[in-house]
């Protein structure tokens, strides 16, 4: 019995040796956390790249996205009143290649809400909506008869109507450019987020091209 004690004491004083060594060539084992705890120490990714896109009219739609005084004013998103005159410089480029011009509007806004410079001609369709332009609308129906296989998404909020109807371009199969100086939101840690989605979320990431609106020809 005694001599049996001694065997298991050995076995368990080897065990023990063997576990600590090979802690040593283990890493340590983290806390869990969560980002709400780690918040403070989140580091800013890489500047995503910035691409030249040449408009093919046959192909390419400009998507103009709630451009109107409900969303898109001097008191809630300055920065869309800011963006507006290179908005105007792009809307003009596709409208002289020839390109097919989609508007959105935010529920309870109508056509005349929209920024005057950035008025949509009579035969231009508008489409309304929540932050999913797609969604309960035609506007799948009406880029797939007109032959788009690719939108380019300006407008605001850019965490609202550009991040989901750009995503859900994409979810349908549509390439999509999105110029940074097009997309607007009340503060610039939501654009900040949005570039770095559109760019790195699953699927869309894939289909998704960044650029600037002086980067478009």
């Amino acid at each position: 019995m005694k001599q049996r004690l001694v065997s298991v004491m050995g076995y368990a004083i080897i065990f023990a040796s063997f576990l600590m060594t090979l802690s040593v060539f283990l890493p340590p084992v983290l806390d869990a956390g969560n980002i709400i705890d780690e918040w403070n120490i989140v580091k800013v990714p890489a500047v995503p790249e910035l691409k030249p896109v040449t408009i093919d009219p046959k192909t390419t739609a400009l998507l103009m996205l709630d451009f109107n005084r409900q969303t898109c004013n001097a008191e809630r998103r300055p920065r869309c009143i800011a963006s507006i005159p290179e908005v105007g410089k792009l809307l003009a480029l596709a409208r002289t290649k020839g390109a097919p011009v989609v508007y959105s509007l935010s529920p309870g806004a109508a056509v005349k809400d929209i920024a005057q410079a950035l008025a949509p001609r009579a035969d231009e369709p508008v489409v309304t909506s929540g932050p999913d332009k797609f969604l309960g609308t035609d506007l799948e129906k009406i880029l797939k008869e007109k032959g788009v296989k690719t939108v380019i998404v300006v407008g605001t909020a850019a965490h609202g109507a550009v991040l989901y109807t750009a995503s859900g371009a994409a979810f349908r199969g549509f390439s999509v450019v999105v110029p940074v100086d097009g997309m607007s939101a009340e503060d610039l840690y939501a654009e900040q987020y949005v570039a770095w989605n559109l760019v790195n979320a699953p699927r869309v990431a894939n289909m998704t091209t960044l650029t600037k609106i002086d980067l478009i020809r």
